[in-house]
């Protein structure tokens, strides 16, 4: 057996395929995702360079028929629109052919004119990188040369990170299964808070709340791997940071209703209204159910999960539920309501930044009004949140 260059014993070619398959989904979820597709930082022209040739060589994959893709993803997501949506698809069929799901997409040139805008065209990309199938075969050549037959098994390795890695559990499983941060319109869900086979790809859910955002991490004891290798990057000059998620406030010196406060909870729509979950929607359910009679417990208590669940997670037998639960609570009707007409605030798209904060001191001042203590206590949150 042809042992190659570089003759190492068995756990260094475990740890050789790690990395080799590390740096080619950082190419993924740093060049291609948030660098192209999203434009949350700009790379040194090295830096991108660097990935565009490690991708091409690892993966076949183009930077503008990835990134078109993507965007149609986000433009269409869960709908029949959508490359690769679980909920259109089914699981099985994303999780184990997501790939195909891909290249069937990307195959489009409607998609490719439409979406692809803005990427990479130069002379490598028209006439080098187009060429797939060269890519991978030089990496195949060079994974034998240095590895000996051994390589065949690591090149095999890393053909396969990305199909079932990026194109299968994230465009899959992160639409499937897993917890949730924000209520977005969509099925997204961070699969773990600790982003480290996939490069910080597994908090999805984070991602499609804050698309623009180039940290993915939300919470203090989440992890995305692909934010600190850019912010190790920009330490050494490498990289921009554009764009990450805003924190929200709520410690103004001087509380009130303002265009401070709208543009503040415009600008984190969804930290908004998880806040509204956690310190009026529970507290109250909880209220509600530890003070109601046995009977009216069972009916209460399936409302925890519903009551802010996005309508596109409702299926018939949940609508059935929350309906039946929200006759026999007017309270938690009532919170629901005003849940309902804060969200609304944030999906208005004609009307004045004038218009918007009135109808938020309307919301507010009807909010102090209800005598439900949670709705008021958060009115008066409201008024002291800042960016």
């Amino acid at each position: 057996m042809f042992n190659g260059f570089l003759n190492l014993p068995w756990w260094a070619y475990v740890l050789v395929t790690l990395g080799l398959t590390h740096v080619t989904i950082l190419g993924v979820t740093i060049y291609l995702h948030r660098h192209q597709a999203h434009r949350a930082l700009d790379l040194h022209p090295a830096v991108a360079l660097f990935f565009r040739t490690w991708l091409w060589l690892t993966t076949g994959m183009t930077t503008r028929s990835w990134t078109a893709v993507h965007r149609k993803h986000h433009a269409f997501v869960e709908t029949e629109a959508d490359p690769h949506s679980p909920m259109i698809h089914g699981i099985r069929k994303v999780l184990w052919q997501g790939a195909e799901l891909y290249r069937l997409e990307a195959a489009n040139p409607e998609t490719l004119a439409k979406y692809g805008h803005g990427t990479a065209d130069d002379w490598l990309e028209r006439h080098v990188f187009r060429h797939d199938r060269i890519g991978v075969s030089l990496m195949l050549l060079t994974n034998v040369l240095l590895f000996g037959t051994i390589g065949l098994t690591i090149w095999a390795v890393q053909m396969a990170w990305i199909p079932f890695f990026a194109a299968g559990v994230i465009n899959g499983t992160a639409h499937w299964r897993g917890y949730r941060n924000f209520e977005s319109r969509d099925s997204s869900t961070n699969l773990t808070p600790w982003g480290i086979l996939i490069g910080g790809e597994e908090l999805h859910n984070n991602h499609h709340a804050f698309a623009s955002s180039a940290r993915f991490s939300m919470k203090p004891w989440e992890l995305d791997i692909g934010w600190c290798w850019i912010r190790a990057l920009e330490g050494l000059g490498l990289a921009r940071v554009k764009k990450v998620a805003p924190r929200l406030r709520a410690d103004r010196r001087e509380p009130g209703l303002d265009q401070e406060t709208l543009r503040a909870m415009i600008a984190a729509q969804w930290q908004v209204m998880a806040d509204y979950a956690q310190r009026v929607v529970r507290r109250v359910h909880r209220e509600e159910v530890s003070g109601a009679a046995p009977p009216a417990r069972e009916t209460l208590r399936p409302l925890r999960g519903l009551l802010s669940r996005s309508p596109v997670l409702l299926g018939p037998e949940d609508e059935a539920a929350l309906s039946q639960g929200l006759a026999a609570s007017r309270t938690l009707a009532v919170v629901y309501q005003f849940q309902q007409r804060l969200g609304a605030l944030f999906t208005e798209r004609t009307a004045s930044q004038e218009t918007l904060l009135e109808k938020l001191q309307e919301w507010c001042r009807e909010a102090e009004t209800t005598g439900i203590a949670a709705l008021a206590d958060f009115s008066r949150r409201v008024q002291a949140y800042a960016p």
